[in-house]
């Protein structure tokens, strides 16, 4: 065999061990890189999932409040987590922010959750008499002067159980009463 096809015949044999090392070096940072992204994408699918579900969650519970709300002759008791009405019926209209929910109760009816993960909520009533020079309307304590409700949460939860990332959405509306 003469010395040139010796050196071909070692050239075309395989890779040494530095290059196969080297090779699977960037293939082990290729992969990792693929990992990274195929993670935080995921994270970042499962947030916006949470934030959309207790988006709509507060949409349907704020739309709940305001028509039975507007429905009502009258507005009996206040507390700032505790709304009760009389209702079109005659029967007592109960809303209440209890244990991280809103509940909505009518008369002697089991409550009804309205809305789950609830951090925060509270309830404020105003006169019907806007402030000169703006939106804003004279708070009040007495539940017989009150003509507006307004209502506000903060709901929060985990997107993982046991994990650092919680989602948070914050509603708030003010409700005219129809009473007269």
């Amino acid at each position: 065999m003469s010395i040139n096809s010796r050196h071909k015949h070692r050239r075309q044999a395989g890779l040494s061990i530095a290059e196969f090392i080297i090779s699977l070096g960037i293939g082990g940072i290729i992969l990792a890189q693929i990992c990274l992204i195929w993670f935080y994408s995921s994270r970042s699918f499962a947030a916006q999932l949470s934030y959309s579900e207790m988006d709509q969650r507060s949409q349907r519970a704020l739309d709940t409040l305001t028509k039975n709300i507007r429905q009502c002759k009258s507005l009996t008791e206040f507390a700032p987590a505790r709304l009760v009405f009389v209702d079109y019926d005659d029967r007592p209209l109960t809303f209440a922010f209890e244990s991280g929910e809103l509940t909505r109760t009518k008369g002697t009816e089991k409550s009804k959750v309205l809305l789950r993960d609830c951090k925060e909520g509270e309830f404020a009533i105003y006169q019907r008499t806007p402030i000169a020079g703006g939106f804003e309307h004279y708070p009040t304590t007495d539940p017989k002067i009150c003509k507006l409700v307004e209502v506000s949460w903060l709901c929060s939860r985990k997107i993982f159980p046991g994990g650092p990332i919680t989602t948070e959405t914050m509603q708030s509306a003010r409700i005219v009463l129809r009473v007269k």
